[in-house]
This record gives C-alpha cells, structure tokens and sequence, in this order.
C-alpha cells in the first residue's frame, strides 16, 4: 500500500524555500542546455530513484546530467565518458550552491551561461549574490522526496491509461509541482499572456498535480484543471468526499489536501479517485473524445 510521509508546511518551509532555489539552478542550467520542446518540456526535472535529474542533455557530442540525490544530500553532475563529480548541499547558500556547481560543470567541460536570477520567486536575489544563510533540514527534505516517490508512482499509473499525447510525470521547477498533462489533440491558442503561456498553452489540456504548498497556500496538496475551461466545471463532482474546487486567478482549481489523502484507508486510492473524477468530468465538458484516448490493457 502507498504511503504518505507528514509533510507540515511550517515544520519545513525554510528548507522548502532553499530547495526550490537549489532547483531553479538545475533547471536554468537544463532550460539553456537541452534543444527546446513543444510545451517547455525540456526545462523540467524527472523523479529518480535517488531524487531529481535532468536526465541526459544532449551536448556537443556527448551529454551530461546533473542529479539532486535527496538521500545522501549530494548534486552530482555526470558526462558519458563516465567522469562524475559531486558535492555536498547541506549548510551552503543560494551563491555557494551556485558556485560549486558551475564549478563542477566547468570541471567536467560543460560550459553554460544562465539568467542567474530566481523565476517568479519570492526571492529576487541573483544566485551569485545569495549568501544569507539558509535552512536545510535533511530529514526533511527526504520525507518529500518519500512523497514524491510515492505520488510519482500513483502518477505513473494515471498515465498508464491514456493512449493520446501527454507530458511525462515530471517537476516544473519554477512552480515547483510535479505534473501530468494529457492533450484532447486539438488547437486552441492561448490569447494573450506571456510567450512562454502561449507554448505552454497552445492545445487542448486536462491538468493535474501535486505541490508542497507556499505561502499562499500553506499545505501540500494535489490539483487539478482544464484549459479552456468548459462551463460548468467548478459543479464536477469529485472524489473523494473531502476534494473540493477552488478557485485560481479566475478559474476553477480542484484540490485535494495532501492531508486529507495521506489520512485515507488508501491513500493511492484516494489520489486516483481525485486524479479520474477530475479527468472524467473535465473531459465530458470539454467534449474530448474519451473513448477515443483510453488506453484498455490487454
């Protein structure tokens, strides 16, 4: 049976904070790096059986990947001629953090230039610049690490039942959420917003995630929405009883509390009912083709 680490917002929100820093860095350095895809998907970090990665990004004529191992505290960068460097996390500030690894990375013979600066953040101060002290509590970043674990396989099974396009389990590190994103397989251009909204928002989507929480919402939870949004979604029905729309800078956001799920007889149960009702009555608003795109395994 899936299990659910604690993860009270309080109890870890300082180390909360320096580790999404810590991953912006990483992602940044992919972002730069990796050839661009369809809907940002070559800016995100991938569940490892140790942490997060970047998995291989192809360079010059080889690759490198950079791993945030979130049981012994350690980034490692690796090239596939083998060669592999790391240090320890624990203790260092947003600079020093910044300056081992691009010292890792010049090491290796991996030259990148990032906009060294964190994204839409409650810090503005550029990495470089970072060197007030900062919290990291490693127990507590490895109990998140056991809920993505957790989530990631719930996740993984979610997606095991679609047959149309969508997005591999993985973490947006700007926004800090893990996510899957399954596509009707029609347009429909974004107006207006940023560039980066409109090639994110190009197609047909049905949204779903998990995040730690922020200070705006002080709790880890799983949401979920729709893009266009189909009228009357905020009167789906979802499961289980304690799910509930919210709602998002005028839209409808469906939430699970992570309590909530972690509390459940099942708590794997308790995320997929979330994960199909939301799906389920999103899609038979928004007119998909849901017959068309279930996957029934053989």
């Amino acid at each position: 049976m899936t299990t659910l680490p604690p993860l009270p917002y309080e109890d870890w929100s300082d180390t909360r904070d320096t580790l999404h820093l810590f991953l912006q860095i990483i992602g940044k350095i992919r972002l730069k790096s990796h050839p661009k895809l369809n809907h940002w998907w070559h800016v995100t970090l991938y569940p490892h059986v140790r942490g997060l990665t970047t998995g291989r990004i192809p360079y010059r004529d080889g690759g490198f990947e950079i791993m945030f191992d979130m049981i012994d505290h350690r980034v490692s960068v690796s090239r596939n001629d083998g060669r592999q460097e790391s240090f320890s996390v624990a203790g260092l500030t947003v600079a020093e953090f910044y300056t081992a690894l691009f010292s890792l990375l010049g090491d290796l013979g991996v030259t990148v230039s990032i906009v060294a600066v964190p994204y839409d953040n409650k810090s503005k101060t550029p990495f470089p610049q970072d060197a007030a002290p900062r919290v990291y509590d490693e127990a507590a970043v490895f109990r998140f690490w056991q809920a993505l674990c957790s989530v990631s396989g719930v996740f993984e099974t979610y997606r095991s039942e679609f047959v149309g396009k969508q997005t591999p389990v993985q973490l947006y590190w700007h926004s800090f959420d893990l996510v899957v994103t399954r596509f009707s397989g029609r347009a429909h251009p974004l107006e207006g917003g940023t560039q980066s909204d409109r090639e994110a928002y190009s197609h047909e989507v049905i949204s779903v995630g998990f995040w730690p929480g922020d200070d705006t919402f002080k709790e880890a939870a799983f949401y979920g929405y729709a893009y266009p949004e189909p009228a009357g979604l905020n009167k789906v029905p979802l499961r289980p009883g304690s799910a509930f729309w919210a709602e998002k800078n005028g839209g409808a956001l469906a939430i699970l509390k992570y309590e909530d799920a972690r509390n459940a007889i099942d708590p794997a149960d308790a995320i997929r009912s979330f994960l199909d009702s939301l799906y389920e009555g999103a899609a038979e608003k928004a007119d998909w083709p849901a017959g068309d795109l279930r996957h029934v395994h053989a």
